[in-house]
């Protein structure tokens, strides 16, 4: 194993006290004991220090440093990061769980750090009790791609002190973003390493209270906290040449193609919903402009009930009127987004795509306010609208989530929404798109790693918004229906996984095209 062994820091403070002396019982028990264990206190350690005969049998060195409660975390950090003596820092985020490392935990990091000498960071998959509960979590494995600041890196880690002197430690200036701040720059220059967890693998336990998960917790996220990522991105971004300045690399728009009959066309990719088409179809037909289609592509063949209910709102049908924008039908057995998306522009009379899900609705004056962004500015590639959130009950009825405020996207800005794009997972709805665009780009059709029917769309903003300003509609257009039978209703960690999987994927292109495209310019 050699004598290279970590310093240990973590955290004492009223809310982890109760449960420290066994944490701490973990780490100076291991298989190979570390060297030091400086706790960081904002609490009086005096109990601490009565039962240190009961938690540390092998006489560790062990050193309470005082910390300010006020102090931020990086300068917390900091006061023991600075006073290490070992290569290797093991680091405990004991805030607010209490994590217990298993026994052999040391001996495995070291082991990883001896076999992956180009490491910054070391992070494992772990056991999370909630309750009477026990799971174990599976993290993804990194690459340059993740920039999320919600990525889940568990709570323990194994740093390189070299690699985070090079990086300038932790920044002490930041409020809540510190771990996203030096995962980065520890990425940068350096390599980040996962072990992971087959079963019976995991590295530590930590005990947390349950929390499910909710696609719009976005939304309830600290305006400042917001901010303060967008920064630290940003400042990653440009360490790494990806960043796009603000107008840089914009062209106009491809002019409308002389054959576009219709200002705009509707692409609806549905499979199965016949109880929710027709509120969609009526949504595009309620229009305050005219010239536009709604374009119905099932992908659940012709068997699929949906078809019944489109057929309504075609000639023949009972609720057909030729005073209203027309439904176009495309059908189609394989159940691809992409595909409907793609097909769906080729089949378009209209000049501009105007994205509508099945189960959502427009508001009338939807299309109306979307074209005059684009007649705003010809460098504008895409319009994105904002929304609220709406709820299907078991009766039938549809009601405002009044919980949830309209979805406006406001982290988006004409400067810099390009590059924040890459920290989170959504730009907004409904999107609109120069069916030119479509033609010439395409929509992905689940060709990347992970993919299923998911962040194609997502995929699209990216790319264009490389080229073209992005425009915006601030007030509400769309109405998101949530239900029982909704992408987003129950969302397993599987799934969730996956989706981040996909999305990030898509991040680590961008990320390359953008550093082609600086480099290039």
């Amino acid at each position: 194993m050699g004598t290279n062994k970590a310093s240990v820091v973590l955290h004492c403070n009223d809310s982890n006290l109760p449960h420290l002396a066994e944490t701490l019982k973990t780490i100076c028990t291991q298989t190979t004991p570390p060297d030091e264990v400086l706790v960081l206190c904002e609490s009086d350690p005096q109990p601490l220090r009565a039962q240190e005969n009961t938690f540390n049998p092998h006489n560790v060195s062990l050193s309470f440093l005082e910390v300010a409660n006020e102090a931020t975390l990086g300068r917390q950090l900091n006061t023991a990061f600075k006073k290490v003596n070992s290569p290797f820092i093991l680091y405990l985020d004991n805030r607010s769980d209490a994590i217990f490392l298993k026994q052999g935990a040391h001996d495995l990091f070291l082991l990883a750090a001896q076999r992956n000498p180009d490491f910054s960071l070391i992070y494992s998959d772990y056991e999370l009790q909630q309750d009477s509960s026990v799971k174990e979590i599976h993290l993804l494995k990194h690459h340059r791609g993740r920039v999320r600041d919600n990525q889940d890196y568990g709570k323990v880690f194994f740093i390189s002190r070299q690699a985070l002197q090079e990086a300038g430690y932790a920044d002490e200036n930041l409020k809540t973003n510190t771990l996203y701040d030096l995962r980065l720059k520890l990425s940068e220059k350096h390599e980040l390493v996962h072990i992971a967890n087959r079963y019976a693998g995991s590295l530590y336990r930590a005990i947390a209270e349950e929390k499910s998960h909710n696609v719009f917790d976005y939304l309830l996220a600290g305006k400042e906290s917001q901010l303060e990522a967008e920064a630290v991105l940003s400042g990653h971004l440009k360490r790494i040449g990806a960043y796009l300045e603000p107008g840089a690399h914009y062209g106009p728009r491809p002019a409308e193609p002389s054959s576009a009959e219709l200002k705009a066309s509707v692409i609806i990719p549905v499979n199965n919903r016949p109880d929710f088409i027709g509120t969609a179809i009526e949504s595009v037909q309620a229009q305050t402009v005219k010239e536009v289609e709604a374009i119905i592509v099932v992908n659940g063949g012709y068997d699929d009930p949906t078809i019944g209910e489109v057929k309504r709102y075609m000639p023949g049908g009972d609720k057909y009127d030729g005073n209203k924008p027309s439904v176009q039908l495309l059908v189609y057995e394989i159940n691809n987004l992409g595909l409907c998306l793609n097909m769906g522009a080729r089949a378009a009379r209209g000049a501009y795509y105007v994205q509508l899900d099945s189960d959502d609705r427009l508001k009338p004056d939807a299309v109306e306010k979307i074209l005059q962004v684009y007649e705003s500015d010809p460098n504008i590639g895409m319009v994105i609208g904002s929304y609220e959130v709406w709820e299907k009950q078991p009766s039938g009825e549809i009601t405002r989530m009044e919980d949830l405020p309209v979805v406006t996207h406001d982290e988006w800005t004409d400067e810099n929404g390009r590059n924040n794009l890459l920290r989170i997972n959504g730009a907004g709805a409904p999107r609109s798109i120069p069916i030119v665009l479509i033609r010439q780009i395409g929509f992905s059709v689940n060709e990347e790693p992970f993919a299923r029917n998911y962040g194609e769309d997502y995929n699209m903003v990216l790319f264009i918004s490389e080229r073209h300003r992005i425009g915006r509609v601030w007030e509400a257009i769309y109405e998101v229906i949530r239900h029982e039978g909704g992408t987003d209703h129950s969302i397993d960690q599987a799934t969730i996984d996956r989706n981040d999987e996909a999305k990030d994927y898509m991040r680590l292109e961008a990320i390359q095209r953008r550093i082609k495209l600086n480099a290039e310019s």
